[in-house]
């Protein structure tokens, strides 16, 4: 089995579906999906997450129906979004790879179902994919991987695409009806989306899973001790870092762009057995315990800045690291995993014996 940022080589073992298409089981919702939300209380937490979870692996299965070209009645998308009465209104399609990586929808409640709870849905939920290894996709989205650890995904078409899509639907309806979803890559999209409108004081309910957070591998270290000691030293090297290269002081000529954006909280999803976004949670309870010790203004300065993007940022190329973000309500999924297929895999997210904390970073 193969690993990549944003998924993984699926196993070569597949099942008959319904219509009589090989397919795995994963993808059919009658199979895998969360079949026991037969009715959706948009007040509960969870119900909440497993909706946009669905919706995010409907993408996924869009654009696999597209690959194998699964039409009509043997296509096994539409389920994802149906069954929580969604409609699919537009496909998002990569120009370089024709690739379907994300698509918006429209809730269309039956009257039989419209109760108090309908006042906290979204009007429209705008999803993106994460990475598919199979040939027909496999090419650019690794492409796109690449330009997330170099700090690079505002510059490709197919985030012109997304934050397109995304301004129109929050012109036309607003933004309290609008929600933004993702699964890794699909969730850097989500989260370069919300920052990126933020920015101009718009602020998109954001379901972020297992969002990729491109840094060494600390919060896998087991001594608590050891991994304090790396992550202090860590901000204090990036800390200096910045003053070095005039960083903070341009920062403070202009409008912090962390107070900026405090006040957009994304929902963060992750999962202490996937590396990919696993730093998350070091991330912000180090900067609390920054706090704690007194030395909070090198612990700020360092969570705005990443070592890569100072790099970058010193050779004349300006780089705003996408994975750091100021607050969050970071969900941490502490349900043992068997491995990292299923640390990092969507289907997790609507688990109804899931075992979550959940924590609310406001930046100060």
């Amino acid at each position: 089995m193969q690993w990549r940022l944003g998924g993984y080589q699926e196993p070569a073992a597949a099942a008959t579906s319904t219509f009589g298409i090989m397919a795995s089981e994963r993808e059919e919702f009658s199979l895998s999906g969360p079949l026991h939300l037969t009715v959706v209380d948009w007040k509960n937490a969870h119900h909440r997450r497993s909706v946009a979870a669905s919706l995010v692996q409907g993408v996924r299965i869009l654009e696999r129906d597209r690959q194998v070209k699964r039409q009509g009645s043997q296509a096994l998308a539409p389920p994802w979004w149906e069954f929580f009465h969604f409609q699919l209104i537009r496909q998002l399609v990569d120009d370089v790879d024709s690739s379907i990586f994300g698509a918006i929808y429209e809730f269309k409640p039956p009257e039989s179902h419209y109760h108090n709870s309908v006042d906290e849905s979204p009007r429209y939920v705008i999803a993106f994919r994460g990475t598919i290894t199979k040939p027909e996709s496999v090419s650019r989205d690794l492409e796109l991987d690449v330009c997330i650890i170099r700090n690079g995904l505002h510059e490709t078409s197919r985030f012109e695409t997304a934050i397109q899509a995304v301004r129109n639907v929050v012109a036309t309806v607003g933004k309290s009806n609008v929600w933004l979803a993702g699964h890794s890559l699909g969730a850097a999209m989500a989260l370069l989306a919300g920052k990126t409108m933020a920015k101009t004081g718009i602020f998109l309910q954001a379901f972020l899973f297992n969002s990729p957070f491109i840094s060494a591998p600390i919060e896998r270290i087991k001594n608590k001790r050891v991994k304090h000691g790396l992550r202090i030293a860590s901000s204090v090297i990036t800390a200096g870092l910045a003053l070095a290269t005039k960083k903070s002081y341009q920062n403070s000529r202009s409008v912090d762009p962390f107070a900026t954006l405090s006040a957009w909280v994304p929902l963060l999803f992750v999962n202490p057995g996937d590396h990919f976004c696993s730093e998350y949670i070091g991330y912000f309870e180090h900067r609390k315990k920054m706090d704690d010790i007194g030395i909070g203004a090198i612990g700020r300065l360092a969570t705005q800045n990443s070592l890569g993007g100072l790099l970058m940022s010193a050779t004349g190329r300006e780089s705003e690291p996408l994975h750091l973000i100021p607050s969050a309500n970071l969900i941490v999924n502490l349900t043992p995993c068997q491995d990292f297929r299923e640390a990092h895999g969507i289907h997790q997210w609507w688990r109804p014996d899931l075992h979550i904390k959940s924590k609310l970073y406001n930046y100060k």
